[in-house]
């Protein structure tokens, strides 16, 4: 009957629909498994779930206690135990061993410089979690010289949207605009910023380096830590964290980060 006939049309096209869905969803994982060149479904991304913290209420969890480098520089052949720490908090986290190693570093360069401020390298990781994902914003890699494969340079502060107007103040030197200021580096730091709280991590006589990451993270803990803070209260934490982006909403990203990053370096 034609209103038969009608119907099985219907159901013709509908298999039809599905038959094409099928074959597009197909290509679609097969690209995907190629793309991701062996990573499988069952390697998701280190899981941050978002907490709405209160500011001044709380502070991340502890995280596992950073080991010492090795002492001996001349010690070739001999283990260093921060890079082990390192690789070990890696493989459970999505942050690379080399940030890892710089978030260490400052943390106990600061353990010398401000004890009182007990700042902790999971709360420099929930940072440089958010303003560059640990230096590879972009597709970019961390080398072990502590640089990224390309330098990591934030939109123009020229009092857009949402943005603060702070016109040129370093000649263009750390960020090649001679116009605007741009927050630089895995820490992203603007240049006045930079300029004040700087150091060489490592002590070698060169200037320091916005886009190395052990000069980044150290700048940021000495930032993070003056005013006399102590950022293992809830108050000092979060009067921290709000310096370097006065948002609710974004040290409630830090503190997310940094309390996963912390919970997951606990041994066991």
């Amino acid at each position: 009957m034609p209103g038969r006939g009608r119907v099985g049309y219907f159901v013709g096209r509908l298999v039809l629909v599905v038959v094409l869905l099928g074959v597009v969803a197909g290509g679609a994982w097969v690209l995907s498994v190629v793309n991701r060149r062996g990573v499988t479904a069952s390697d998701p991304p280190f899981p941050v779930p978002f907490q709405q913290v209160q500011p001044g209420s709380a502070v991340p969890g502890a995280a596992g206690e950073v080991p010492a480098p090795q002492a001996d520089p001349a010690a070739v052949d001999a283990p260093d135990p921060l890079a082990a720490w390192a690789a070990g908090v890696s493989a459970k986290t999505d942050i690379p061993a080399r940030a890892l190693r710089a978030y260490a570093a400052a943390d106990l360069s600061m353990r010398d410089q401000a004890p009182a401020c007990r700042i902790s390298w999971a709360t420099l990781a929930g940072i440089g979690r958010v303003e560059s994902h640990h230096g590879t914003i972009g597709g970019a890699r961390l080398g072990e010289d502590g640089r990224p494969s390309k330098p990591i340079i934030g939109i123009p502060l020229d009092g857009g949207p949402g943005v603060r107007a702070i016109p040129d103040t370093d000649g263009g030197v750390l960020d090649g605009d001679r116009t605007w200021d741009r927050a630089v580096g895995p820490m992203q730091f603007i240049p006045t910023t930079w300029a004040r709280y700087a150091v060489r991590a490592s002590g070698d006589g060169n200037p320091p380096d916005p886009q190395n990451i052990d000069d980044a993270a150290l700048a940021a803990a000495r930032y993070l830590c003056s005013g006399s803070r102590d950022l293992a209260t809830g108050e000092g934490w979060w009067a921290a964290v709000m310096t370097y982006n006065n948002s609710v909403e974004y040290g409630q990203n830090v503190y997310s980060g940094a309390d996963a990053y912390a919970r997951a370096s606990q041994p066991g």
